[in-house]
């Protein structure tokens, strides 16, 4: 399955509930959410800085990612950012792959 990591921050009407619910509370929402498309959530943390959380993710295709995503901002509560992650094996299945490509010239 592909993973993504999945940056998320808060609205202020997000950052209510997370006051009133609690992170584990979130927690279990995202792992609902990430399991009703049936994918998996592999870890959650909430983070000080640009992002309020992350979140890596097994989802069955590129389609439930742009599920959640589009579930999540249409909430109100929070705008995400979905970055697809590959694997080092994946990298080197990419480095072995022929590409034929002509870079623009002047």
């Amino acid at each position: 399955m592909p993973k993504y990591l999945i940056e998320a921050s808060y609205t202020l009407e997000g950052l209510k509930g997370i006051m009133k619910s609690g992170g584990t509370a979130r927690r279990a929402a995202v792992q609902q959410a990430v399991e009703s498309v049936g994918g998996r959530l592999e870890c959650q943390y909430f983070a000080l800085g640009e992002y309020d959380a992350f979140a890596i993710v097994d989802v069955p295709d590129h389609v439930s990612a742009a599920a959640i995503s589009l579930s999540v901002t249409a909430s109100g509560a929070a705008r995400t950012k979905s970055t697809a992650l590959l694997t080092p094996e994946e990298v080197d299945q990419a480095v072995n792959k022929k590409v034929q490509y002509r870079p623009p010239t002047a």
